[in-house]
């Protein structure tokens, strides 16, 4: 079961990809400390978002034209195992992205807008088992904006607007708690990752350049797993994100603009319930159900959407010390109306594709 329990966290991680609230794109997943002895794993995976709304004439009618770019996932840890109860792992994703274009844009309000935020983080994580099957883990975690650029080159009712944010870094905690009983493939385990607040150097092209202070939000993951049957586990986790902490405000938009760039009138939740099956000692897939609660409400112009559901599935094979695993994911992304354009956001999809190689050493 040991293997097995290794191989479904291993697709499951494949097909994690998503189009999720807020800005949130990996999940800061910390599954790889739980593998035995010494390992080293990379991900890749391509995000293709197709999201798209129409405008009432009273804002000048027209289509936004699909708003939303793909983009690509890079990830990759390593965990050492120092003796029965110590080890550590370090791990490496793009936890925070948002990519925005509305260059095909027929409506004056949004024409020819776009935003880039990318990020990167690394994780550092020590874990200690005490015995009775608990453990503890926990360490520290840099979260960096790499990227900020705004472009409201033709926004209809307001001169054009541009900005750039000078890339910057954060640190914040990570700990958490898990439960195991190998025998029957069972964990549960919490993990709680702390804010970051960043300071960002932003020029603005009608208020030269100020400091912008953003906080990316606090979480909370608990993930839940289970074997069920002989060669079958029930997979199910919950993750809570505190985005209503976070607002992007430089000082010369909200002068020029009257408001935020960006921010949230609502934490976001997003479950997850899944089934993985061995059919060899080399060979495991599985399925995953996603869901995303709505907001309600209105949606920014940078994001309109409102909660998703999806599908995965995903499959592993394993071959002496390596382990491949690939997945897919639908995502059904919720309909949104944004604020002020009014713009209706209706049958708008994503789909991911992800892959991931693993080595025990």
């Amino acid at each position: 079961m040991k293997k097995f329990t290794a191989a479904a966290a291993a697709l499951l991680t494949s097909t994690a990809l998503a189009h999720a609230g807020g800005l949130d794109r990996s999940g800061q997943g910390v599954g790889i400390i739980f593998k035995d002895g010494n390992y080293a794993q990379l991900s890749f995976g391509n995000v293709n978002p197709s999201v798209s709304g129409t405008y009432p004439g009273a804002v000048g009618g027209g289509v936004s034209g699909d708003m939303a770019p793909s983009y690509n996932q890079l990830g990759g840890g390593v965990k050492l195992q120092f003796n029965d109860a110590l080890s550590m792992s370090l791990i490496y994703d793009q936890p925070w992205g948002a990519d925005v274009d509305y260059s095909n844009s027929t409506n004056a309000l949004t024409t020819n807008a776009s935003v880039s935020l990318q990020s990167r983080g690394l994780t550092a994580l020590a874990r200690y088992e005490l015995g009775d099957n608990f453990s503890i883990y926990g360490g520290l975690r840099q979260n960096t904006l790499t990227e900020l650029s705004v472009s409201l080159a033709a926004a209809g009712v307001a001169p054009a607007y541009t900005a750039t944010g000078a890339q910057s870094s954060a640190i914040g905690y990570v700990i958490g708690g898990a439960y195991e009983i190998p025998d029957i493939a069972l964990r549960v385990a919490l993990t709680y990752s702390s804010e970051t607040n960043h300071d960002i150097v932003v020029t603005e092209s009608n208020a030269g350049t100020s400091t912008t202070q953003v906080t990316l939000p606090k979480s909370i993951n608990l993930d839940f797993q289970t074997g069920i049957a002989a060669d079958t586990l029930l997979t199910a986790g919950v993750r809570y994100a505190n985005w209503t902490a976070t607002v992007i405000d430089p000082a010369g938009h909200r002068a020029q603009r009257g408001s935020a760039l960006q921010s949230y009138s609502e934490d976001v939740y997003t479950f997850s319930l899944g089934l993985g099956r061995r059919f060899t000692d080399a060979f495991a897939a599985s399925a995953t159900l996603g869901w995303e609660r709505p907001q309600g409400g209105t949606s920014s112009n940078l994001s309109p959407t409102d909660g998703n559901v999806s599908l995965s599935l995903g499959a592993s094979y394993t071959m002496d010390n390596m382990e491949i695993s690939g997945g897919v994911r639908y995502v059904k992304i919720g309909d949104a109306t944004t604020t002020g354009t009014l713009g209706d956001f209706t049958n708008n999809s994503a789909l991911g594709l992800g892959m991931q190689v693993g080595f025990s050493f």
